[in-house]
């Protein structure tokens, strides 16, 4: 692709759960995975794929977390995440929720962008909201304040770890059409529950033919999970035996993830989450039918039409031509 304008990362994602600073000291390796997908689109999921993938055996001995730490997040200081990622030799696969444009990018690593239907994905996070511990916001606080004050700077710790999300309206309609309009990239204090879905899918969407950078979709992935496993393993040039392929498979399946929650949930060990079960919900498709008026519906329909059709038809549907 010579000669193509390449991603570079020129926007700084700054908000009471994330800082993507934090990458600042990341030591990007040739063969990298970076799994970057909006909350709830299936982002534990496709962690576990790589997993089976990478290690070609179910049993991974302890908790997903522990291989791939969520790079931004303040729950844990970045030193711990770099020293967990620097320790590893088998091949990395890392969690992010920043898009693109908030990204190291090299083209010696892979890029694993994953999809949803907005309005499935918008549901899923009402859920993962109402699961998450107070401790967890608790944790984020002292970790970013610690940072903040050695470095000299606790004042202004104090102003950005105490600016909390604001109060969200308390009909679910109502909060879908505010967070399906937040347009472009968070600010400073942004609130990471109205972060828009639509702008991290298309600041890679704008990139989808460089080679590296691969497009998965939840709907695809429910639909032939065999099927969008084999296409990874092709992109990243894993081989996995015939014979092996239909057991990593298997211990993919929601079922399977769900069964296995006190492991598989991000970080359950640290008691973020009020039931490890509920943060494997239903995964269900099209679940937005029966809670959305229509009225929200026709909010989401103008913002939708104002993109790009082909962009709109896979962020629904899946399955890119």
């Amino acid at each position: 692709m010579q000669g193509q304008k390449l991603p570079e990362q020129n926007v700084s994602y700054q908000s009471f759960v994330v800082d993507n600073s934090r990458w600042q000291g990341f030591n990007m390796r040739a063969g990298d995975i970076i799994i970057s997908t909006p909350p709830k689109a299936g982002t534990t999921w496709t962690q576990m794929i790589c997993a089976l993938l990478v290690f070609q055996k179910t049993d991974l001995g302890k908790g997903l977390s522990e291989f791939t730490p969520w790079v931004d997040a303040k729950t844990i200081p970045i030193e711990e995440v770099l020293a967990t990622y620097e320790a590893q030799t088998h091949r990395r696969f890392i969690k992010t929720h920043t898009p693109l444009d908030g990204l190291p990018y090299s083209s010696k690593a892979n890029y694993v962008v994953v999809g949803r239907d907005p309005r499935d994905a918008f549901l899923s996070m009402d859920n993962h909201r109402q699961n998450t511990s107070p401790e967890w916001l608790a944790l984020i606080a002292k970790n970013a304040a610690n940072k903040k004050a050695a470095a000299g700077n606790a004042a202004s710790a104090k102003k950005q770890t105490t600016k909390k999300p604001a109060a969200k309206p308390a009909d679910i309609g109502q909060q879908f059409e505010t967070w399906i309009t937040a347009e472009g990239p968070m600010e400073e204090g942004f609130d990471p529950q109205k972060s828009s879905l639509l702008h991290h899918l298309q600041s890679f969407w704008a990139y989808r033919h460089l080679p590296n950078i691969i497009f998965l979709h939840y709907a695809d992935m429910k639909q032939d999970l065999a099927g969008e496993m084999q296409r990874l393993a092709d992109f990243l040039q894993i081989e996995v035996p015939d014979g092996l392929m239909p057991e990593l498979v298997q211990a993919a399946s929601f079922a399977s993830m769900k069964q296995q929650a006190d492991i598989m949930a991000p970080n359950a060990h640290k008691g973020i989450w009020k039931e490890n079960s509920r943060f494997f919900n239903k995964g269900e498709i099209g679940q937005w039918r029966d809670v959305f008026q229509p009225a929200q519906i026709d909010h989401y329909r103008k913002v939708m039409d104002k993109l790009d059709p082909e962009f709109v038809q896979w962020v629904e549907n899946g399955t890119l031509s």
